[in-house]
């Protein structure tokens, strides 16, 4: 199997110890996370092309430069980045896939080289998956091979200053205009304007624009049309854009999220993407076979979150702050006793074992999630929309929770890691900033668990007929009426049982609190609304089911070695029975646990948090994440936490003279003043 050739001068005694401990071959669990050595292998390869090269590396740390400076380096970088793909191609003779950019833009990698996002992303992400789905093939042929060979860069603009996740109230306008075969593009209200989409501000050249269509005065609804908004020469923007950069944020500044508004702005009527739904030269309208064909972007974006983004960031953090606490010591455990690794402390321990093991069940739910992607994917191509709904249903719920407990771990990994985890250094704020920003974009949470509810009513109502269910739904069958004819069992089947028999028993209170209201006289539209606590409830608890079953569908079904499926069984088991204990009350009154058996879960969760101590550094390190791509001085895997904190502290610029210019300007005067 291969792995990575570590360079490192010294490795922190207790660290080193800590790897020493280890029960299992970590090179095995890193193979099965990567999908097998040979792709190990590639990973690594990749990772050493980019990150060995000067030109890509960060001459002074991003946290010291101008909001200017960080998007001005942010292309810099992107344009190398992109030569390089091109020269890796070339080299590997791999032709112009999309892995190698999936691999760049939605991984690791691509956060280690842009810290603060990426201006070119949404330019790979939407807007060429956009045309490859939405596109005719004379469309794709002239727009994606400009897209590829980046003549043009492009962005995805979708979301505007009032309206995001409710895309049919979007407001921008394309009225058809037949006598010169154009459309013609306004932004009627201020809300109009299209407002986030990454390197809209000053990056882009065109953008992928959904607006609502309209023929001879009637509506049609959103539809998607190539504009574009600067000269390719100038780069000035083009009659009637209005377009600019929104701001500093929280996170992604090197993204050049922007705004943009439309005057009478003409485009010809081949930019509206008309592989689904056409309008001819003289006006008439042909509707598309389905409406859900134009969800496959936006889908496709929430599956690479969940992939790239909560998991990815997520292993990063628990990486971090599970290295830190092998070698930090703090306080004394037993009087005259050395000061013990905080590690050692079960409150640290349920800190962070936890949230590797959620960590893992992301990365576990996010592949099947992929493969599902790529098959539905290929039906559609051929027809075939059945699982669609499915597909749409898992990607929103998954995207909503993934994103939610990455941003929380996160921050509980850097508490764990006391005052140190607040210094930017130690990648903790940026990596909050870049998964918090998840939990709203591409699809506020709770309206995305709102999506998925609605699937689950739907197949609730089905389930009481003899039609079989899609397969993620196949529990609804029997959970909610079998909570009271099984005794409780401390063991994963019992565990993957309760986790649907909550999600069956959440759905089917929803229902009847909604069929109760309707029958009072309340509109559904009403009654809904007054159900909607209850439904976000039943979308979480679904989606925490299937992680259940992802989960243990790993463990059983992979080719392991006893010692790696052990530590695997437990992190399942551990995850299971965490996130039970945290919605205890729900698993009480809807699955087969009864209040007596409380005591030996917490129980359980206790001897399984003592017996993956000794294999916690092993399992992060597994994750293989090399220190350029972690980014943290916290986290290296040499374990040299306080040297590195002293090397970061001096690459401030307020430490590279003795006396700052304040001092003579404001700070001595001050002290003269004789206040």
């Amino acid at each position: 199997m291969f792995s990575r050739k570590i360079k490192v001068k010294k490795i922190n005694e207790d660290l080193d110890k800590e790897r020493k401990k280890c029960t299992f071959n970590t090179l095995e669990l890193t193979n099965l996370l990567d999908g097998g050595p040979e792709k190990t292998k590639e990973r690594i390869e990749l990772e050493e092309f980019f990150l060995n090269d000067p030109e890509l590396q960060d001459k002074v740390p991003i946290e010291y430069v101008s909001h200017a400076e960080k998007y001005q380096e942010s292309v810099r970088k992107s344009c190398i980045m992109f030569k390089k793909i091109k020269e890796w191609q070339d080299k590997k003779n791999v032709g112009s896939g999309v892995d190698i950019y999936q691999s760049i833009l939605g991984g690791m990698l691509g956060s280690a080289i842009l810290k603060d996002g990426m201006p070119f992303a949404l330019h790979y992400v939407m807007f060429i998956p956009a045309l490859m789905g939405q596109g005719t093939m004379q469309q794709q042929a002239y727009w994606i091979g400009r897209a590829w060979n980046c003549e043009i860069i492009c962005t995805y603009a979708q979301t505007e200053l009032g309206h995001g996740t409710f895309i049919r109230g979007l407001e921008t306008t394309a009225t058809y205009d037949p006598s010169k075969e154009e459309f013609v593009l306004n932004s009627p209200t201020l809300t109009s304007y299209k407002w986030w989409p990454g390197g809209l501000g000053q990056t882009a050249n065109y953008a992928l624009v959904m607006a609502q269509l309209y023929i001879n005065n009637a509506c049609y609804g959103i539809h998607p049309f190539v504009v574009q908004l600067r000269d390719e020469e100038t780069h000035m923007p083009m009659p009637g854009i209005k377009i600019g950069e929104i701001g500093s944020k929280l996170g992604m500044n090197g993204t050049n999220n922007g705004y943009l508004g439309f005057e009478n702005v003409r485009i010809p009527r081949d930019q509206m993407l008309m592989k689904n739904a056409k309008v001819l030269k003289d006006g008439t309208y042909l509707k598309s076979p389905s409406d859900k064909l134009a969800y496959g972007t936006m889908i496709f974006v929430r599956v690479a979150i969940v992939r790239g983004v909560a998991a990815s960031y997520l292993a990063k953090a628990v990486t971090i702050a599970t290295r830190y606490s092998a070698v930090r010591r703090q306080s004394e455990l037993k009087q005259g006793e050395r000061e013990p690794q905080i590690l050692d402390y079960h409150t640290q321990q349920y800190k962070l074992l936890p949230n590797i093991a959620t960590s893992l069940a992301m990365t576990f739910s996010s592949t099947w999630l992929w493969n599902m992607y790529n098959n539905v994917t290929h039906e559609l191509e051929e027809g075939n929309m059945e699982r669609l709904p499915e597909l749409h249903a898992i990607a929103c719920c998954l995207k909503a929770v993934c994103t939610a407990d990455a941003a929380a771990a996160i921050e509980e990994c850097r508490r764990a890691c006391g005052g140190h985890g607040y210094m930017s250094s130690s990648n903790f704020p940026a990596s909050y900033g870049m998964v918090t920003a998840a939990e709203t974009y591409e699809g506020e949470n709770t309206v995305l668990y709102l999506q998925t509810a609605r699937y689950l009513v739907k197949c609730w109502q089905q389930s009481k007929g003899p039609d079989d269910l899609p397969l993620t739904v196949k529990y609804l069958k029997s959970a909610a009426s079998s909570y009271s004819l099984y005794s409780w069992e401390n063991a994963l089947p019992c565990l993957l049982q309760a986790y649907q028999q909550v999600s069956a028993g959440l759905i089917k209170t929803a229902c009847d609190k909604i069929d109760r209201l309707v029958n009072t006289g309340m509109s559904p539209e009403d009654a809904w609304n007054n159900t909607s606590i209850q439904l976000v409830q039943s979308a979480e608890a679904h989606c925490r089911a299937f992680k259940v079953l992802t989960f243990i569908e790993y463990v059983r079904e992979g080719k392991l070695s006893q010692p790696l499926r052990i530590v695997l069984t437990q992190l399942c088991e551990l995850y299971a029975v965490y996130w039970l204990l945290k919605k205890l009350g729900h698993f009480l009154m809807y699955s087969s646990l009864r209040k007596e058996d409380v005591g030996s879960l917490y129980n359980w969760q206790d001897s399984l948090l003592s017996a993956l101590r000794p294999n916690a550094v092993g399992i992060v390190d597994s994750f293989d994440i090399c220190d350029e791509i972690l980014g943290s001085v916290l986290g290296a895997y040499d374990g040299n936490v306080y040297e590195r904190l002293f090397e970061a502290a001096n690459e401030s610029p307020l430490n590279k003279k003795p006396v700052d210019d304040s001092f003579q300007k404001y700070l001595k005067p001050f002290l003269k003043s004789n206040l």
